[in-house]
C-alpha cells in the first residue's frame, strides 16, 4: 500500500508541478488576491452577488474568473498532495515501529518540506509574486516531486539487467545533479522576473554574443518587499543578464549531460539514452520558447521537461549509489 500512495504522489506531484508552471505563465498568480480562499470563498466566485461581495471586498483585483481558476485548482491539487503525504509519513511512522529497515527520515522530511510549501504559497500572494519567494515555491515543488520519486526507488527492487549505472559514474552524476537543480532555479529566476523573452533571437542576444548586462540588478536577492511583481520590475538589460546566465547554465547541463550519456552508453547502460532523449528535449523546447515567442503549451512543456530531467538524475544517482554500496 504505501508503494502504490508513494507513486500516486508523485504522479499528483507531477501535476501541481505543470499546474504551477500553468499558473505562472498566464500570470494567474495574483488571480486571487488571498489566500487559502479566493475573495474569501472556498470557490471562484461566480454569481453576480458574490462576484460583488468580492469586489467590493477587494476592490484593486476585480474578479477575473479564468485565472482565479487556475490559481483555485493548482491549490486544489496541492493542497491533495500535502494530506497524501501526511498520510504517508504516517504510515512510515507506524512501520518503522515493526521494521526499522523502512525509510523513516525521508517521509518526515517530505511532510516538514510541504508544510514550508504551503508558507511559500500563501507568501507567493500576501508578497505579490515577490521574485524570491516565487522562485522558492517552484524549487520547493520540484524538491517534492524528486523526493517522492526518491522514496519510491527505496521501496522498489529496482529495473536490473542494463538499467544498470556504474560506480565509476557517479561523481560525474552528483555533479550533473547539482548543475540540473541549479539550472531549475535559474529558470525559476527568469520566470518570476519576467525574462524569458529577454533575449528574441537564438543562439546570440539582440545579435549579440555577449549582450549588456546589469549582474547587480539581474541577481539582486533583496528586491523591495511591497510592490506589486507581476510583470517584472527589472529594466531590460538586468532581464537580459538573466536569460544569458541561463543559456550558459543550459550549455553547462548540455556538455556535463553528453559527457554523462557516453560513460553511460560505454558502460551498456540504457540510463544512456533516456538521459539523452530528456536532455534533448529540453533544450529543444528552450529554443522553441525563444524563436516563437514563448507559446503557452511549449512554455508549459519545458517545466515539465525539467522535472523530467531531474527524476532521471535522481534515477542515476541512486543506481549508482546501489552499485557502490554493492
Amino acid at each position: 500500500m504505501r508503494k502504490k500512495l508513494t507513486l500516486f504522489a508523485v504522479c499528483l506531484a507531477s501535476v501541481v508541478v505543470v499546474l504551477g508552471a500553468f499558473t505562472r505563465l498566464t500570470d494567474a498568480g495574483l488571480g486571487c488576491p488571498d489566500w487559502p480562499g479566493c475573495y474569501g470563498f472556498l470557490a471562484v466566485p461566480s454569481t453576480e452577488a458574490a462576484i460583488a461581495e468580492a469586489e467590493a471586498a477587494y476592490p484593486h483585483a476585480p474578479v477575473e474568473a479564468h485565472k482565479a481558476w487556475a490559481e483555485m485548482v493548482h491549490r486544489y491539487f496541492a493542497t491533495t498532495l500535502g494530506f497524501v503525504i501526511v498520510v504517508l509519513a504516517v504510515l512510515f511512522v507506524r512501520a518503522r515501529r515493526e521494521s526499522h529497515r523502512e525509510p523513516f527520515r525521508l517521509p518526515l522530511f517530505l511532510l516538514a518540506l510541504v508544510i514550508l510549501q504551503g508558507a511559500f504559497g500563501a507568501w507567493t500572494v500576501t508578497l505579490k509574486l515577490w521574485p524570491q519567494v516565487v522562485t522558492a515555491h517552484l524549487l520547493g515543488g520540484f524538491t517534492t516531486l524528486s523526493l517522492l520519486w526518491l522514496l519510491y526507488l527505496r521501496q522498489s527492487d529496482g529495473l536490473g539487467g542494463r538499467w544498470t549505472v556504474p560506480h565509476s559514474a557517479g561523481t560525474l552524476a552528483l555533479v550533473l545533479l547539482v548543475v540540473v537543480f541549479v539550472q531549475i532555479a535559474l529558470g525559476g529566476w527568469v520566470s518570476s522576473n519576467y525574462a524569458a523573452l529577454a533575449c528574441p533571437d537564438f543562439p546570440t542576444c539582440h545579435g549579440l554574443w555577449l549582450p549588456p548586462t546589469d549582474f547587480h540588478e539581474g541577481f539582486n536577492v533583496f528586491q523591495d518587499v511591497g510592490p506589486n511583481y507581476l510583470g517584472g520590475q527589472m529594466e531590460n538589460d538586468a532581464r537580459v543578464t538573466i536569460q544569458w546566465v541561463h543559456r550558459l547554465g543550459a550549455l553547462t547541463v548540455f556538455v556535463l549531460g553528453t559527457v554523462l550519456c557516453l560513460r553511460l552508453y560505454r558502460a551498456g547502460s540504457r540510463f544512456a539514452g533516456v538521459l539523452a532523449l530528456a536532455l534533448a528535449t529540453q533544450i529543444t523546447l528552450g529554443i522553441l520558447n525563444v524563436v516563437l515567442t514563448l507559446p503557452l503549451t511549449i512554455a508549459t512543456l519545458h517545466n515539465a521537461g525539467g522535472a523530467l530531467v531531474l527524476l532521471v538524475m535522481v534515477t542515476v544517482n541512486y543506481r549508482a549509489f546501489r552499485a557502490r554500496r554493492a
